[in-house]
């Protein structure tokens, strides 16, 4: 559309200001706090977990990471769908086909974030509409469509900035021809921050990105992708640990607070900007302490050796009842530990026939437990979803 057709009210950028509290500001110790805790928790998991556990890891956080941002804009897919979903293995009911798709669109996003992708700050108006582009091309056109109260449609254009007025609960987001300019603003100030800055930022970007409203929908989605590429950057998070399910877990005070932080400043007192420093402060803080949460909660569920724990217990039940040959916890345990086995040492490691070694390595990869690039390269830890509730207990609901 070209940009004199769009409609632009003159927005300064400061209205979205402050978009974060400055160091002289009451809230910035406990904030400062917040990010250095974040930050060796989150290097701590990193160095704590062997480097063949991590890659199979943040493949299972990747769908539990869409598993819950879809499940706050309340579309319930569970992980074990969502893997069905990669393997090309789709529901023939219509809607929960769609909502399979959109899983696997959200997924491939990330997994495009997760390698590098990204070749400006996550928070680049480019950047933004490269996420939202990718996310869109591969929805359904079911799902490309927005529903206005009053009974019209209207499409989805995948990467382009919205060419309307709207309104989100009681807040009504910035005119369209201001996007362009605030965005730029955030992402020149924002980039900006020292270390602890750029990771109290990641908190208070997540709110005006959503407050700004760039896309006429999928906001929320895109915000919290951002959000995931900005902690990558600022903690170094390597996809080890979920965001969106910390947010997820305490659904209705995230959108409860989300909405606190639209208020304007409440006098003279809250900050210099024309938003309340106080309620950005507030978001921040629960923002952070949920990433916290997260961290703790994976640092628990990965201790290295109560995993290996659960994993050979799963692996010696199911040899148990015949549906792993014998062998298969030799497999896993030399997988554990080094991360790859390779397929030519496995008849000298077990001790049988290349015919029997072929049989157990078949099984493990059939049941997701080990993966493989062909037929001949090494066998890979895999964390599959449907053996998480075994493996990884409590990491998502139960079905």
């Amino acid at each position: 559309m070209s940009t004199d057709t769009i409609a632009d009210k003159g927005e300064a950028i400061t209205i979205v200001e402050p978009l974060i509290p400055e160091e002289a500001s009451k809230y910035r110790p406990s904030l400062n706090d917040l990010a250095v805790e974040l930050a060796s928790l989150s290097s701590g998991l990193r160095s704590s977990l062997p480097e063949g556990i991590r890659a199979p890891l943040a493949d299972l956080v990747r769908s539990m990471n869409c598993y819950y941002s879809n499940l706050i804009e309340g579309h319930n897919t569970h992980p074990i769908d969502i893997e069905r979903a990669l393997n090309k293995d789709f529901s023939a009911d219509a809607e929960k086909r769609n909502l399979q798709l959109e899983a696997v669109a959200h997924i491939e996003v990330q997994r495009w974030i997760d390698t590098g992708g990204l070749t400006d700050h996550p928070l680049a108006p480019e950047s933004l509409r490269e996420i939202h582009r990718r996310f869109c091309q591969n929805l359904p056109q079911e799902l490309l469509v927005v529903h206005r109260p009053d009974g019209t449609e209207l499409p989805i254009v995948p990467g382009e900035f919205r060419a309307d007025f709207v309104q989100v609960g009681k807040h009504v987001a910035p005119s369209p021809g201001a996007v362009p300019r605030l965005l730029a603003h955030m992402r020149k100030m924002y980039g900006l921050q020292g270390r602890s800055g750029a990771i109290i930022a990641t908190a208070c970007a997540h709110h005006r990105l959503v407050w700004v409203h760039p896309f006429i929908d999928l906001n929320g989605r895109v915000s919290r992708m951002v959000a995931h590429a900005m902690l990558r950057e600022s903690v170094g998070s390597e996809g080890l640990w979920s965001a969106a399910r910390g947010l997820a877990r305490r659904d209705a005070e995230y959108k409860q607070r989300l909405m606190a932080t639209d208020e304007p400043r409440h006098g003279g007192a809250d900050g210099r900007g024309n938003l309340s420093e106080q309620r950005l402060a507030e978001f921040a803080s629960f923002f952070l302490e949920a990433c916290i949460d997260q961290v703790r909660f994976m640092e628990t569920l990965m201790q290295p050796q109560r995993l290996r724990e659960r994993i050979m217990t799963w692996c010696k039940g199911e040899m148990a009842k015949g549906t792993l040959a014998k062998g298969a916890d030799t497999v896993m345990r030399e997988a554990l530990m080094s991360g790859e086995v390779e397929r030519g040492a496995l008849p000298g490691l077990l001790g049988v026939s290349d015919r029997q070694a072929r049989k157990v390595t078949a099984e493990l990869l059939a049941v997701g437990a080990l993966k493989s690039d062909s037929q001949r390269a090494p066998l890979r830890l895999s964390f599959p979803a449907r053996l998480a509730s075994d493996w990884m207990p409590g990491l998502f609901p139960e079905r």
